[in-house]
């Protein structure tokens, strides 16, 4: 994807050698090939510029993916800048590009990780200004590693290398990110405040669910209230005039439905025409046929087919759905939120089970046949146990013998080696080509995967180095493995911004900037590939 035009540098280049034109012996120490090189490296000057560039990579990956639904996105969790950073350069050099992988940005891990108030709990009780803070986080450590890569490029260009094309055909590391705004953070003035602050910072996508903003809970936990849906709906408006306010016309709203596991409502929408969208959520609500006289003082009644109804309240005051209607209120959440601003679902489901997420997804796209989900890989799920559990069943219905599994225990490690994990682990395998082509799924992603790295990195490392490895846990299983890899932060001093310091130092001060990529540096130490080079020349003429 060739996503630095051609003539970039060669247009800021004569923008200020115009300019020194202009203001004369006063510019006299402006290299204009060095400015030329710094808004080369910095191609993206605001938020407003990433989330416009963004959104229209985001408008074509979906159109792709409406015409052959295999071509799906994906993206992992990531809570901190680095993080995002350095996940977006293992990217390019693994993949060689960045197209159709992005960046989730979970307000799970916002709570979790990144609020003064310490560790919480997913339930909107952070500070929704750490939602912008991280996405702004994100891509400046995205941008400076465009100008870190740039930088190499143009110093080798220096140093008489063809790398010229690269720099002309340069990939940025600056993805779409889908950000996650929970309910809103309060009513809908609120969510259109938080959202313009988010695209404001760089988002593209806003993701927003259905649940009441004051009792959000986890999607992956009980206690879930949903709001009416003309009461989610003012919210999807909310955040389209935000993006239309800052002249992100083509911004992507990703609609979350909890229906599924939510069995609370905290309102009673008022009905005005029989079958109205109000009428249609009050029929999910859960009641008793009363009579006149055996309603209690200050009772709330409803009238259903000629017969009056108690609605089932709970002591907090909140009502019941009845048992049942989950998947139905799901599809009916999805096919509304689509029909009012919305251009992406998010259904939050109790297994990844591709048959499961596609019986509901086909009732969508009966209705809107565009209809497109992004699916949550999620951390929350056993993803072996729920696997095992599907080849299981499927070997039985097969008519294999299954006497040798305990239907009970099939986390055992035993079964590692067994005909039952193979079937179970090429169906994780290939669980998001699945779900593109049979369940409409358009993004998989993995919410939280960087909080669980990070704690089983820690753990790892932790039993080695404070155990009899010493250094040598460290050594083994940390630094030797960045090397071997060609990991981008071995010389952490560079990816932190030293040697981008050091030229612009130079272009600031010229001879008399002290820089810090000297002799006595001892990043200079990983430094091995032109001596790896060597060795294997002499090594190729020996043999």
């Amino acid at each position: 994807m060739k996503n630095l035009p051609q003539g970039n540098y060669a247009s800021a280049l004569q923008t200020v050698k115009d300019l020194k034109a202009k203001y004369g012996d006063t510019w006299a120490t402006i290299n204009p090939l060095n400015a030329a090189r710094m808004a080369t490296q910095n191609r993206f000057k605001t938020g407003l510029d990433i989330a416009k560039y963004t959104a229209a990579i985001m408008r074509r990956d979906m159109a792709e993916y409406d015409a052959d639904n295999s071509k799906y996105t994906q993206s992992l969790g990531c809570w901190h800048g680095f993080v995002a950073q350095q996940k977006m350069i293992a990217v390019k050099k693994y993949h060689t590009t960045t197209s159709k992988r992005y960046l989730y940005l979970s307000g799970w891990m916002v709570a979790a990780l990144r609020s003064e108030f310490g560790p919480l709990p997913d339930q909107s009780m952070h500070e929704k200004t750490a939602v912008p803070a991280l996405i702004e986080e994100i891509y400046d450590f995205l941008r400076q590693a465009d100008a870190t890569e740039l930088n190499d490029l143009f110093r080798r260009l220096e140093s008489g290398e063809d790398v010229q094309d690269q720099i002309d055909n340069f990939e940025t590391h600056v993805v779409p990110i889908i950000a996650d705004i929970d309910a809103g953070f309060g009513n809908e003035e609120a969510t259109y405040l938080l959202a313009k602050k988010m695209i404001q910072a760089g988002a593209c996508a806003i993701q927003i669910e259905n649940q009441v903003s004051d009792a959000k809970q986890c999607g992956h936990q009980d206690g879930k209230v949903t709001v009416p849906h003309e009461d989610f709906i003012a919210k999807l408006n909310a955040v389209r005039y935000a993006f239309l306010e800052l002249g992100i016309d083509d911004g992507i709203i990703v609609a979350r439905t909890d229906s599924e596991g939510a069995g609370l409502t905290q309102k009673l929408p008022v009905s005005k025409t029989p079958g109205d969208l109000a009428s249609q959520y009050l029929a999910f609500v859960d009641a008793e046929e009363i009579t006149i006289n055996e309603a209690r003082e200050d009772d709330v009644l409803l009238k259903r087919d000629g017969k009056l109804m108690r609605p089932k309240r709970l002591p907090n005051g909140l009502y019941k759905f009845r048992d049942g209607t989950n998947i139905d209120r799901v599809v009916l959440d999805c096919i509304t939120s689509l029909q009012n601003g919305a251009d992406l679902l998010w259904i939050e489901t109790p297994t990844p089970n591709v048959k499961q997420i596609a019986l509901m997804m086909n009732r969508v796209k009966a209705v809107v046949p565009h209809a497109k989900l992004v699916y949550n890989n999620s951390p929350s799920f056993n993803w072996t146990l729920n696997f095992r559990n599907q080849a299981y069943e499927e070997m039985l219905a097969e008519g294999e013998n299954m006497t040798a599994y305990d239907k009970n225990d099939l986390m055992n490690v035993s079964y590692d080696t067994t005909e039952l994990s193979f079937r179970a682990d090429e169906k994780i395998r290939t669980f998001q080509l699945d779900g593109a082509k049979e369940a409409g799924i358009f993004h998989h992603l993995i919410t939280l995967p960087t909080y669980h790295t990070t704690a089983l990195h820690m753990n790892d490392l932790t039993e080695g180095y404070f155990g009899k490895e010493g250094m040598l846990a460290y050594v083994k299983g940390v630094q030797r493995q960045e090397i071997r890899k060609s990991v981008s932060c071995v010389k952490h001093q560079r990816m932190a911004g030293s040697d981008l310091g050091d030229d612009h130092k130079t272009f600031f001060a010229g001879e008399k900037a002290l820089k810090a990529g000297g002799a006595k540096n001892t990043s200079n130490q990983f430094d091995t590939t032109s001596k790896n080079n060597t060795v294997k020349k002499k090594l190729s003429v020996v043999a």
